[in-house]
């Protein structure tokens, strides 16, 4: 069961990974890198677009292999939620359970803290870190107690778990940024179409390859 697991997470993970990679390659990080040209406007403008360049190619591979390793940690976060829960562990199922992991971890923390590029406006990282952890357990358990639990008492509580860490949400800490504000917003609503992404492939592929492997083990 554990070698299951883990190669079941291993694979969609992977997979999941290498194409969120290269969408993030078209989308999120040329949005980074120039808002990076923003901050550093002070140095001379051939200067910068080399760097762009140069720190393109390294952000590529950085960010390619990053995204790899969140993508096997969001397989794997799944395949144990399912387990534990008891749910079956089929690619429609998985793929709902990602969506509702999106929620909890993007959509629920990024009304209090949008996805942000270089120069933007920070609050303490101590604050946001805690808020955001926060938040998306918060949320993950209002949400498990709304779907999953019949009891209005339980649903009701879902709700206010879902609801109150917003009230907390900490206040920027720098309020001047230098991105604009047009590329401020693209990139969040990029960051959070490929967050929304990662998660429902990784859940789908969780339950493809969980099935194959449960076929070929039946199979032998």
């Amino acid at each position: 069961m554990i070698a299951r697991v883990l190669m079941t997470g291993v694979i969609a993970g992977l997979v999941a990974g290498l194409a969120v990679a290269a969408l993030q390659h078209v989308t999120t990080t040329p949005l980074i890198l120039a808002a990076e040209v923003y901050e550093t406007a002070q140095h001379a403008h051939d200067g910068a677009e080399a760097s762009a360049a140069l720190s393109g190619l390294s952000r590529t591979a950085a960010t390619s292999v990053a995204t790899v390793a969140f993508s096997i940690g969001y397989a794997l976060i799944l395949l144990a939620a399912m387990l534990l829960s008891g749910d079956a562990i089929a690619p429609r199922r998985a793929a709902l359970w990602g969506a509702c992991a999106f929620a909890a971890t993007g959509l629920a923390t990024s009304l209090g803290l949008a996805p942000q590029l270089p120069g933007m406006a920070e609050t303490d990282l101590a604050a946001r870190q805690i808020w955001w952890l926060a938040t998306a357990l918060a949320t993950g358990a209002g949400l498990f107690a709304l779907l999953r639990l019949d009891s209005a008492a339980a649903k009701i509580v879902g709700v206010a778990l879902i609801i109150l860490p917003q009230f907390f949400a900490p206040q920027p800490a720098t309020p001047e940024s230098t991105a604009p504000a047009e590329l401020a917003a693209r990139f969040a609503a990029s960051s959070l179409a490929v967050q929304a992404v990662s998660w429902a492939l990784a859940g789908a592929l969780v339950g493809l390859v969980w099935r194959l492997l449960s076929r070929e083990r039946e199979v032998s």
